[in-house]
């Protein structure tokens, strides 16, 4: 028992006071991912086409063969839905963490330049949007220095957060071998940020989430309109700052331009947004914000 790999007990019934600046009960993140040009195609050397988080419900695969209409959903990302996003955002003054996929943050450098004129955060997303569970390890390790090359060559800095979304059990480990990040967020298993252990050291790793997130909309079998998506994340949001008041907490929501972009979907997070705003004691921030601080106040176990 003392060497198994995983931690199941956490903070307990006693999390750590994260103090959050100005006394804040609830930490907001809003992630943006960004992914087109990166996903599975045959243009890009895979074997198939993309089968996950589009709006073509149960499309699958296409071995050896481009599938339009699955790249035509991934391009309107890119094409209009980060904007409208941005839009919404700008509108209301709030800095997010953007999280695009190197490989497509290349192919749409307006979109780099939008975030940085934007003061957006930029955590890395991978060098591909593909599922690492099986790549080779050397792979990935290759990926992760394209990634981090790429980002900075377009934006001028190296990311200094990292969230493949759908890591391997190596991941954690070459990111600290790799060095430069300050943490990354490929975890779902708490509502604050924390210590993880990676062989003799410990990496700071903040909390995401794959529930106040609209990839429920994909394939139409989650959430089905704007409305659904607002009534979730303003639930999740009021008992976060209900229990926040007595223990302050984080809260990450992600959205992506080809899903939440979509004009019905964007007025329910409209809504939410709104709904964040008119509540006093929460803090607005982006991921670096939240690493730098849990820094401050809860350093590293190893003294660093």
């Amino acid at each position: 028992m003392q060497s198994y790999p995983r931690d199941l007990i956490g903070y307990g019934r006693r999390p750590p006071d994260p103090q959050w600046p100005g006394g804040a009960y609830l930490a907001v993140e809003f992630v943006l991912a960004y992914e087109t040009g990166a996903e599975m195609s045959v243009l890009h050397g895979d074997a198939e086409s993309e089968s996950v988080l589009t709006d073509l419900a149960g499309a699958p695969a296409v071995p050896g063969a481009r599938s339009m209409l699955v790249e035509s959903t991934f391009e309107f990302g890119s094409r209009v839905g980060i904007w409208r996003l941005l839009d919404l955002f700008e509108a209301r003054g709030i800095k997010i963490s953007a999280l695009p996929v190197a490989m497509a943050l290349q192919r749409n450098p307006a979109v780099a330049d939008a975030l940085i004129a934007g003061g957006h955060e930029i955590i890395s997303h991978g060098w591909r949007w593909i599922d690492y569970q099986t790549v080779a390890e050397a792979v990935e390790k290759e990926h992760i220095r394209l990634s981090v090359d790429t980002i900075a060559t377009l934006t001028g800095q190296r990311p200094l957060g990292w969230i493949t979304g759908r890591p391997s059990p190596n991941t954690r480990r070459l990111l600290t071998e790799e060095g430069g990040f300050l943490y990354d967020q490929d975890c779902l298993n708490d509502e604050l940020p924390h210590w993880a252990r990676v062989g003799d050291r410990h990496s700071l790793v903040l909390p995401y989430s794959f529930e106040t997130n609209d990839n429920a909309f994909s394939g139409r079998q989650g959430f089905a309109t704007g409305e659904e998506f607002f009534v979730y994340l303003r639930d999740a949001f009021d008992v976060l700052y209900r229990e926040g008041r007595k223990s302050p907490r984080m809260m990450t929501v992600v959205v992506h331009d080809r899903l939440t972009g979509r004009p019905g979907r964007a007025a329910g997070f409209e809504r939410f947004l709104d709904h964040v705003l008119r509540h006093p004691g929460v803090w607005i921030c982006r991921g670096i914000d939240v690493a730098r601080h849990w820094m401050a106040v809860h350093p590293n176990p190893d003294g660093e």
